[in-house]
């Protein structure tokens, strides 16, 4: 009965870590696609010319121009448009590529392959695309849009994840007879002798002959 209980053990541990690495497989290919299909947003959003905007971009390598350009010259809704839209294109960063970089300073890893992202999209947009040009504050503000999705939702996704992907699996052991413990020994009881009046008696004159001879010795 020990054995089989044993085997059930063995068998339900290695169905929860096969089950365990088909998890942590799907979420990492869930992930990955979804990077895919940002990327290709991204660069269909950064990469497709625009003649019409070829004599009005201009590279801005100052941070904060660009922001006050959009305080200064666009309506509210057009500056919270340009500002929010980069923004929000920055938010799949925080929340998929904690998923799939390690989780020791998953943030700061997640910040600098963002920066390096942004940055090299930026200077291929205003290299080869027509009316498009590099910005700073554009890489700014994806940076900060990758932080808020990062603080809103890719953390905890992220340390769920790898909370599940660093558990160890819990290896049930056999359940092994247990010996039977030893019985306490009897104490030993007092002799009824020895109970007695007269042998409490007899025994304090032998402890004061006692005394005596040690005090004449």
């Amino acid at each position: 009965m020990d054995a089989e209980s044993a085997r059930d053990a063995r068998d339900t541990t290695r169905d929860r870590s096969w089950g365990r690495v088909l998890l942590q497989v799907a979420i990492l290919v869930t992930a990955f696609l979804a990077m895919v299909a940002f990327s290709v947003v991204l660069a269909k959003v950064t990469l497709t010319p625009s003649p019409a905007s070829r004599d009005l971009v201009t590279s801005n390598l100052h941070p904060g121009r660009s922001l006050r350009q959009y305080a200064e010259d666009y309506t509210f809704l057009a500056a919270c448009k340009q500002a929010g839209g980069n923004l929000v294109l920055g938010m799949p960063f925080g929340v998929l590529l904690p998923i799939l970089v390690p989780r020791r300073l998953r943030m700061i890893r997640m910040v600098l392959l963002t920066v390096l992202v942004i940055v090299v999209v930026e200077l291929v947009q205003g290299a080869l695309v027509a009316g498009r040009a590099f910005d700073i504050d554009d890489v700014i503000l994806n940076t900060a849009g990758a932080l808020l999705g990062y603080l809103l939702l890719g953390r905890r996704l992220s340390h769920r994840y790898h909370v599940l992907a660093e558990a160890p699996a819990r290896k049930a052991a056999p359940d092994r007879p247990r010996r039977p413990e030893p019985a306490p020994a009897p104490a030993k009881r007092r002799s009824a002798k020895a109970a007695t009046p007269w042998a409490r008696a007899r025994q304090g004159m032998r402890d004061g002959f006692t005394r005596i001879r040690v005090r004449k010795g």
